[in-house]
C-alpha cells in the first residue's frame, strides 16, 4: 500500500511540474506580448509614451506585490509539513485562471479578431478553391480627387501682353515658334483663372513570385506634362486621356529576419528618392514633383543597425542606412549619340529613438547629361537647316524660370526666335531632414527642412550663348551678363496625425520655399508653386480632415513671387476631395 502511495505521489508531482513549466512559458509570452503590443500602440499613436511607460510600471508594482505574497505563503506552507504519507500538490486554481483567461480575452478580443478575420478574408476559409490561384496575386488600388483651383495675380504685377516680359518657352517650342505660337507665346501675368480639374489612378499589382512584382499605374493627364495627372473639366464633353503612368518590374531582397535589404526597380517607376518629411500624400517638391514618375532603373540597398525599442526585436529595422543609385534616359534618338540621361546616387539614415521620435537624412547627387542648347550656327541659322544636335538640345518640357537661349532663328522671319533651350548645365547636390516627434501621440510634429543648389552651372558657359531671358537691365539700357542663381532651400513644419485615413483625423502645415533659377530643372519641380517652375519664393499653409474611412478634405494656399525680373506674384487655392480604394 505504502508502495502505491508512492507511485501516486510521484506520478502527480511529475504532471504537476510538466503543468508548471507550460504555464511559465505561457506567462512569458503573454509577459513579452503585452509589452510588444504597448511598444505597437506608441508608435501608432494610439497611447502617448507617458501613458506606456505608467501602465508598465503600475504592472510591474502590482506584480512584485502579488510575488511578494506568494512567496510568504510559500514559506508558510513550507513550515506547515504534511504528515507521513500525505501528498500535496501545488496549482493554480481554475477561477484564477479563468479570471486571467477572461481578462486577456477581454483586452486583446477586438485586435484578435480582427486579425482572424483579415486572414480569412485573404485566404478565403470556407471556400476553397472558389478563385483560381492567379486571381488571389493581384491587387487593384486607386484614388480620386476633384479639385477647385483659383489663381490670383497681384494687382501690381507687370502687364502680359503690353510688355512681353516672360515667355512661355514650352508654348513656343510646342508650335515651332514665336509665329506659330502667338498669344499663347507670353506668359499670363495679369489674368485670374479658376478651374475645376480631376485626377484619377488605377493601380494594378501582381505577384509573379514571392519577390517580384509587376505592376502598372493609368491615370488622367496629358502626354505632354510629366509633373501633372490633372484633367481639366471644360472639354464640352469631350473624353479624358487616360495614360500609362507606370509599368515596371520590382524585386525584393529579403533576409532571413524579414529585413528587406535590397530593392531593385525597372520601367516607368515611382520616384526611388527620398525627398524630405511632410504632408503625407507626398514630400518636399523642392527638386522633384509627386506626380512625376521616372523612366529607367534604380536600386536601393539597406543595412539594419537594430532596433530602437526598450524590447530588442531583431524584426524591428527602426535604425538602418540606405544607398541608392538610379540611371534613367531624358530623351533619345537615332540620329544623335549625345542622348539625354539623368544619373544619381543617395545615402540616407532613419534613426529611431526610444521615445518614439525618428529622424531620417539623406543626400543625394544628380547629374543632367547633354541638357544644353545647341544653336544652329548655319548663315542664316533658320530652324528648318538644323542639325540633328541642335534639334535634340530642345527640351521636350520646361515650366518657368530657367535660363535659356535661342537655337534657330523662326523660319518664317529671322527676326524671331523659333526654338529655345536650357543655357545651364544641371549637376544638382540636395540634402533632406526631417524629424518626427511624437510626444504629443496621437499627435505627431514633424519638422522638414530641403536644400539644393546647381553646382554645373558656369556663369562664362552661359553667357556666352547669349540668353534670351534672366539678363539685368544695366547702365544705358543694355543688358548685363547672367548672374550665378542656384540655390534652393524649403522649411516646412506639420502637425496632427501623421496619416488622415478615417473621419475626424486631421492635420495641419505651414512652409517656405525659395527657390532660384538655375538652382534645379524647372521641368520636373513642383507644378503648383507659383504655377510651377523656379525662380520663385513664398510661403504655403493648409491641413487635411478626415471625413469617413479612406475620403478627406484638403486645403492649401499658395502665395508666391519672383525673385529676380519684373513683378509677377500669385496666390493659388486649392481645395481637394480626396478618396482612396
Amino acid at each position: 500500500m505504502d508502495n502505491k502511495k508512492r507511485l501516486l505521489a510521484l506520478t502527480l508531482c511529475s504532471m504537476t511540474s510538466v503543468v508548471l513549466a507550460g504555464e511559465k512559458e505561457e506567462l512569458i509570452l503573454l509577459r513579452n506580448t503585452t509589452i510588444n503590443l504597448v511598444d505597437e500602440l506608441v508608435k501608432q499613436g494610439v497611447l502617448s509614451e507617458k501613458v506606456a511607460n505608467d501602465m508598465l510600471t503600475r504592472a510591474k508594482a502590482e506584480a512584485d506585490a502579488e510575488t511578494k505574497q506568494t512567496a510568504q505563503q510559500v514559506s508558510k506552507d513550507e513550515n506547515d509539513k504534511p504528515d507521513p504519507g500525505e501528498v500535496r500538490v501545488p496549482y493554480v486554481p481554475e477561477f484564477v485562471k479563468d479570471e486571467i483567461r477572461q481578462q486577456v480575452r477581454h483586452e486583446l478580443r477586438e485586435e484578435v479578431v480582427g486579425d482572424v478575420m483579415q486572414k480569412a478574408k485573404s485566404e478565403k476559409w470556407g471556400t476553397p478553391d472558389a478563385l483560381p490561384d492567379w486571381v488571389n496575386r493581384f491587387k487593384l488600388s486607386g484614388d480620386l480627387r476633384l479639385r477647385s483651383q483659383n489663381d490670383f495675380m497681384a494687382d501690381d504685377n507687370v502687364p502680359s501682353l503690353s510688355s512681353g516680359a516672360y515667355f512661355n518657352y514650352q508654348a513656343i517650342n510646342s508650335a515651332g515658334g514665336q509665329i506659330a505660337a502667338g498669344r499663347d507665346r507670353i506668359v499670363n501675368t495679369d489674368h485670374d483663372r479658376h478651374r475645376f480639374r480631376e485626377r484619377l489612378r488605377l493601380a494594378i499589382d501582381a505577384k509573379v513570385t514571392d519577390n517580384l512584382q509587376a505592376g502598372i499605374r493609368l491615370a488622367t493627364g496629358n502626354q505632354p506634362d510629366p509633373v501633372s495627372t490633372n484633367q481639366t473639366l471644360g472639354n464640352t464633353g469631350s473624353q479624358y486621356e487616360f495614360n500609362l503612368d507606370r509599368a515596371y518590374l520590382k524585386y525584393d531582397a529579403v533576409n532571413d529576419d524579414g529585413f528587406k535589404w535590397l530593392t531593385l526597380t525597372g520601367g516607368r517607376i515611382a520616384n526611388p528618392w527620398y525627398v524630405g518629411g511632410g504632408e503625407f500624400t507626398g514630400g518636399s517638391e523642392l527638386v522633384w514633383d509627386t506626380d512625376l514618375s521616372f523612366e529607367g532603373f534604380a536600386a536601393t540597398a539597406r543595412h539594419s543597425l537594430g532596433s530602437s525599442s526598450t524590447q530588442p526585436n531583431k524584426y524591428d529595422n527602426s535604425r538602418s542606412v540606405f544607398a541608392t543609385v538610379g540611371a534613367f534616359p531624358l530623351q533619345e534618338t537615332e540620329l544623335s549619340s549625345h542622348d539625354k540621361w539623368l544619373f544619381g546616387g543617395q545615402l540616407g539614415l532613419n534613426w529611431g529613438f526610444h521615445n518614439q521620435d525618428a529622424l531620417k537624412a539623406s543626400i543625394a547627387y544628380y547629374d543632367y547629361r547633354n541638357m544644353r542648347a545647341k544653336p544652329n550656327t548655319n548663315t542664316p541659322p533658320t530652324c528648318d537647316g538644323n542639325s540633328p544636335g541642335s534639334n535634340l538640345s530642345v527640351p521636350q518640357f520646361m515650366q518657368f524660370g530657367n535660363t535659356v537661349a535661342g537655337i534657330c532663328a523662326d523660319s518664317a522671319d529671322e527676326n524671331f526666335t523659333g526654338l529655345y533651350g536650357l543655357a545651364s548645365d544641371y549637376n544638382i547636390i540636395n540634402a533632406n531632414i526631417s524629424y518626427d516627434m511624437a510626444a504629443f501621440a496621437p499627435y505627431h510634429v514633424i519638422f522638414g527642412a530641403d536644400f539644393a543648389k546647381n553646382v554645373g552651372f558656369d556663369k562664362q558657359a552661359v553667357n556666352n550663348l547669349n540668353p534670351a531671358n534672366n539678363r539685368p537691365v544695366v547702365e544705358g539700357g543694355l543688358v548685363g551678363a547672367v548672374e550665378d542663381e542656384t540655390n534652393a532651400w524649403q522649411v516646412r513644419i506639420d502637425f496632427g496625425w501623421p496619416k488622415v485615413e478615417r473621419a475626424s483625423q486631421w492635420n495641419v502645415f505651414a512652409l517656405y520655399k525659395y527657390v532660384e533659377r538655375d538652382a534645379v530643372l524647372d521641368a520636373f519641380s513642383d507644378s503648383d508653386f507659383h504655377l510651377g517652375g523656379t525662380n520663385a519664393k513664398g510661403w504655403v499653409i493648409g491641413g487635411n480632415y478626415g471625413l469617413m474611412k479612406n475620403v478627406w478634405f484638403t486645403g492649401r494656399w499658395l502665395s508666391s513671387d519672383v525673385i529676380t525680373g519684373p513683378k509677377f506674384g500669385n496666390d493659388v487655392l486649392q481645395l481637394d476631395l480626396n478618396a482612396k480604394f
